[in-house]
């Protein structure tokens, strides 16, 4: 199959990955007309509850990786963290878009930056951190405070700590258990947002609204379009978003955490080669939702609109909402506003930090979106609004 033929709609289109990305693509694609196979070491998950088939293997069981890849006609990520030999063996079979040299570059922190960095992109100074001695010279080098991270593997804010000064130092290098890190000076941000875009095999490129993102404990709280910047530095956050797909020649989708620091700079902060938390708002704001438009990227299908229909917000739910509610969370309450759209994720056991599903609202103004979802939200504890 050439790099650029199209895939089209009575396909099958598989996964690697099987969480709730996975399982809102999947549906997606079946939308589309595509059939769905989803691999992962879990079972009845979010992804393969909507699947046409859920393969249930290692991600270093690279024979049944390949069998998995021969059954399919193209292989696309829901998450980042899926071995780079795992990409290869079912690279050898059919495409894999993006490429695995794209999850290679992103899933390591390290590798990430230093390839930004080679290709001019504004990112945060960082250090390699390997010894304690390392870590000492990078404070130096960079100041305090600063964020000390684990290479790889880090997502909502695992693996990363605040360093705040040298007698912490040694504490702080002795919660890396060996592995290797990073090291990135402090950023003075005013607000954080990102950019979903996609690019074709063929180099053509669109992108969503700009998000802005607020953060609690780490984890994606409340993400709103249009992102309250300059018309400017969204123009700016998008040349730079086409300049790192173009850069790893991405055929997919890629997302774009930024900062918008307080003197009015867009520093990149990480990318993830696939959809976004951020982006879930797009399933009801947009004319084309980042879902589709991953399956139209990876199956060389035109690329939709991705036109704002009306300023919108999304609220997370995390497994702590079932804990604050003492069992099921109203949902009737939630959904006493008609225009309250729920998503739930599948999954089986609530646990506290853990996304169970999200609620949007569009709404003429973004502050209005904003009030009446988390109101929303809140609903679902009764003690929250009696």
């Amino acid at each position: 199959m050439a790099e650029s033929s199209s895939i089209l709609p009575g396909a099958t289109i598989g996964i690697l990955g099987s969480g709730q990305l996975g399982r809102m693509l999947a549906m997606a694609a079946r939308t589309l007309g595509y059939h769905v196979h989803v691999y992962s070491p879990d079972s009845n998950s979010p992804a393969g509850q909507v699947a046409d088939r859920e393969i249930v293997a290692a991600y270093d069981d690279l024979d049944r990786v390949r069998e998995f890849a021969r059954a399919v006609d193209v292989v696309t990520f829901e998450f980042k963290n899926v071995p780079s030999a795992t990409s290869r063996a079912a690279a050898e079979v059919t495409p894999v878009r993006p490429d695995g040299h794209v999850l290679h570059v992103t899933q390591q922190r390290l590798r990430e930056k230093t390839f930004l960095q080679e290709h001019g992109f504004p990112v945060t100074p960082f250090r390699a951190i390997h010894s304690l001695e390392d870590l000492e010279l990078a404070t130096r080098e960079l100041g305090l405070p600063g964020v000390l991270k684990t290479a790889s593997f880090g997502y909502d804010g695992k693996g990363q700590q605040t360093v705040r000064s040298e007698e912490a130092l040694p504490g702080a290098y002795d919660l890396l258990r060996g592995a290797e890190g990073i090291y990135e000076a402090f950023v003075d941000f005013e607000k954080e947002i990102s950019l979903v875009a996609a690019r074709t095999a063929d180099g053509a490129f669109s992108a969503f609204p700009v998000f802005e993102n607020t953060h609690h404990h780490h984890i994606l709280d409340v993400t709103f379009a249009p992102a309250a910047i300059p018309p400017a530095l969204a123009t700016q956050a998008e040349s730079l978003a086409r300049g790192i797909l173009d850069a790893l020649g991405v055929v997919g989708l890629l997302t774009v955490e930024m900062f918008v620091t307080r003197d009015g700079r867009v520093v990149v902060n990480e990318l993830a080669p696939r959809t976004h938390n951020s982006g879930h708002l797009t399933l009801d704001a947009c004319i084309t939702s980042q879902f589709e438009q991953q399956v139209r990227a990876i199956c060389g299908l035109p690329l939709g609109s991705t036109g704002l229909r009306t300023p919108a917000a999304m609220v997370n739910l995390l497994g702590d909402v079932w804990f604050d509610a003492g069992g099921t969370p109203d949902w009737s309450a939630a959904l006493s506003d008609p225009d309250v759209r729920l998503h739930l994720y599948g999954k089986a056991e609530p646990r506290r930090a853990r996304k169970m599903g999200h609620l949007t609202l569009s709404a003429p103004t973004v502050d209005e979106a904003i009030r009446r979802v988390r109101m929303a939200r809140d609903r679902l504890v009764p003690s929250r609004h009696r």
